[in-house]
């Protein structure tokens, strides 16, 4: 398999996202930038080994096409606004996005501005997000997020497209800042919270589904395949905040195999299911503010960015057809084998 970028993982205590769109005329500029941005990574990871420092880089469906042409990963397209008869989900512009971790927030800042240097003038940031760990790993609402993160192999089926498989070691990515109304999540009382979320707030356990309310978060966001196994994504999800705007909330970073399981998933969320009409309660507290997205190309990919044209289409050749792995395939939804052109 290709090399992936770091999409898998384990959570880190600080996070800098950074969403920008591409100025006409700036394509060029952005290709030429994305070589340098390993060495920018090394050069400012290398001082701390224990720092965990990383970056993923990746684009919007229109970067895409102005940046690399076809061929195009099956899945990529502009995110798709959802309007349900209570709640929103609005899409926001974005070409290309940086999502840089790291156990230290000066580590984050420090190479996000390397990063963000490179690109000059080629870019407008549009979006930005700072994030921290919150106590025992809690979003602003006081609950554990991150819990369900796969690990391991499944960590890995989870989040990147397999072996033998158009785009193999790339991913899908979907974020969306919410913005939390914590005076009234905190008039609640505990129990109804934990009605909301799906969990328990202090012992982070699970309610079990013959309790579970069908229009909590937990509910509404598990997904299962044709034999009823539930698909796992890979979530980085940080609470962030401004005491003086009193601005609080939580970025969710979703990466998936395919962009149509996080793209189910916020489907039930916000239009509602059979079983939770009204969709999930949890958005009577938090309001989706941004929306897109991206596909994540495999490492080597930036090392050597196509141009459009001929050149793209051999960055992706499709490698030789070979037999389903039996861990990729049947956790995905939706023909990941077919790739536009």
């Amino acid at each position: 398999m290709s090399e992936p970028q770091p999409v898998v993982g384990e959570l880190t205590s600080a996070m800098v996202v950074v969403v920008a769109t591409i100025v006409p005329g700036g394509e060029d500029a952005v290709r030429e930038a994305l070589a340098d941005f390993g060495d920018l990574v090394d050069s400012a990871g290398f001082g701390y080994p224990t720092g965990d420092l990383s970056c993923v880089t990746a684009f919007g469906s229109e970067a895409w096409d102005r940046l690399f042409g076809a061929p195009k990963p099956a899945e990529l397209h502009p995110f798709a606004a959802l309007e349900g008869p209570r709640f929103s989900a609005p899409a926001t512009p974005g070409d290309v996005l940086l999502h840089v971790r790291a156990e230290n927030p000066g580590l984050c800042f420090d190479l996000a501005r390397r990063l963000v240097d490179r690109l000059g003038s080629a870019v407008t940031i549009v979006d930005e997000a700072h994030g921290f760990r919150y106590l025992d790993r809690r979003d602003l609402l006081g609950f554990v997020d991150g819990t369900a993160n796969p690990h391991g192999t499944q960590a890995l089926n989870a989040a990147l497209i397999g072996p033998g498989e158009p785009f193999e070691g790339g991913s899908y990515l979907i974020v969306q800042k919410y913005l939390h109304d914590l005076t009234a999540w905190n008039a609640l009382s505990v129990g109804e919270q934990e009605r909301v979320i799906g969990r328990t707030k202090l012992e982070n356990i699970e309610i079990p589904d013959e309790q579970k309310p069908a229009d909590s978060h937990v509910a509404l966001t598990t997904v299962t395949d044709e034999s009823g196994e539930e698909i796992d994504i890979m979530r980085f999800n940080m609470p962030f905040g401004e005491l003086k705007a009193g601005e609080f909330g939580t970025y969710f970073i979703g990466y998936a195999a395919s962009a149509a399981v996080i793209e189910q998933m916020l489907q039930a969320m916000f239009l509602g299911t059979g079983e939770a009409p009204r969709g999930d309660r949890i958005l009577e507290f938090s309001v989706a503010v941004t929306g897109g997205l991206y596909f994540v190309p495999p490492a080597d990919f930036l090392d050597d960015p196509p141009q459009p044209g001929a050149t793209a289409g051999a960055a992706f050749d499709a490698p030789p057809a070979a037999e389903p792995d039996g861990s990729g395939g049947s956790l995905r939804i939706g023909s990941l084998k077919a790739s536009t052109s």
